[in-house]
């Protein structure tokens, strides 16, 4: 019997793992693949909502505080386990922002650095860049992180701790129930007990809720993206344009993204989405022509009515807890939405109030 049972191995599961172990709990983490290797490891890794100024304010709560725990994460994690997930703070360029007045408006309310800036500055810090018009808007402040590393450095991290327990290759195929208690969980590998259960299955938390007759409005969106291979320097920093973004990677490489599609659970790729994917490159930075689309992958993100997660205990099982449906935002939220559910756990005063996000009747109903 374990203080807690997590079952999804993500970011979000393994952030949970590491504030539990950090204060003192016995952990079981079980995935039923690999650690870090479904929408984590798919994503582009940038810190933030893509629009910010888009979002419900419950979201921009999270997000604001996730950014500012990114640099000393990162940092913490490198000294750890000696593997860098190579986060980088060199600012966003959003460009063809057709709302620029309501994002500089969004800014100033939240003392965010938005600015609008024209031709000269984005070609000083972007020369290859190609801008449809005069102005774009410059955010100094947003970083990046490779999230692949991320997602290897937390594994690593949480391996070494004496009080995680980590289980691979481990799929869950049902709950241990004692009238409105979940004892624990069936698995492939043998039954596991713990005393409170977290479900952060992503995209397959549904699935696993739906054996408890909780109904979890959580559905599988695809994204495809490419990385192409480009001379290093290319672009410094992160570029977006009518939704979708260019991502620099410390050695060259260059990750465009993304599709959205609803297709279940289906993960393939196609050449429709290489094709679309490579116009969008290469209409925000000409060069890319020449250059070698180097993978092309997909991965299916936890959406949402709202893109607003759920997290917190459900209504009818008091030990089991949720921390799902993150949509576009899994990576961003990751810190501050794991740190106010171990807050719920541990009966800490919450990092903010935990109201907007908790799966109530009315939340799931609506599904």
């Amino acid at each position: 019997m374990r203080d807690f049972l997590i079952i999804g191995g993500g970011v979000i599961g393994m952030m949970t793992a590491l504030q539990l172990a950090d204060a003192g709990q016995q952990v079981t983490l079980v995935d039923r693949g690999e650690c870090g290797k479904e929408a984590s490891w798919a994503g582009g890794g940038i810190v933030s909502p893509l629009y910010p100024w888009r979002y419900d304010t419950a979201v921009s709560q999270l997000s604001r505080w996730s950014e500012g725990v990114y640099p000393s994460l990162a940092l913490r994690l490198l000294e750890e386990t000696g593997i860098d997930p190579e986060y980088r703070q060199k600012g966003l360029l959003y460009l063809n922002v057709d709302d620029d007045d309501k994002a500089l408006g969004w800014a100033r309310q939240l003392g965010k650095p938005l600015e609008r800036v024209g031709a000269d500055f984005v070609h000083a810090k972007e020369p290859g860049v190609a801008m449809a018009n005069d102005s774009a808007l410059w955010m100094p402040t947003l970083g990046s992180v490779r999230n692949p590393r991320l997602a290897k450095a937390l594994k690593a991290r949480l391996a070494a701790m004496p009080q995680v327990t980590l289980k691979e290759q481990c799929e869950v195929s049902g709950f241990i129930q004692h009238g409105s208690q979940v004892e624990g969980v069936m698995t492939s590998q043998g039954p596991l007990m713990a005393e409170r259960i977290i479900v952060c299955g992503g995209a397959w938390a549904a699935q696993l809720l739906s054996q408890l007759n909780v109904q979890l409005p959580v559905r599988p969106v695809k994204g495809q993206m490419i990385a192409y291979q480009a001379p290093k320097g290319l672009v410094q920093r992160v570029v977006l344009k009518d939704g979708r973004y260019i991502i620099p990677r410390a050695d060259g490489l260059l990750l465009v993204g993304s599709t959205l599609e609803e297709v279940g659970f289906d993960k393939r790729t196609d050449a429709a989405a290489l094709a679309s994917l490579k116009q969008s490159a290469e209409a925000i930075l000409p060069a890319l022509a020449t250059c070698p689309v180097a993978h092309q992958w997909a991965g299916l993100r936890p959406g949402s009515p709202t893109g607003l997660p759920f997290i917190g205990a459900l209504p009818k099982w008091p030990n089991v807890f949720v921390n799902a449906g993150h949509y576009r935002n899994g990576l961003v939220l990751a810190p501050a939405s794991t740190h106010l559910l171990v807050d719920q756990l541990l009966g800490r005063a919450p990092l903010i109030d935990p109201a907007p996000y908790q799966p109530t009747p009315e939340r799931l109903i609506q599904a």
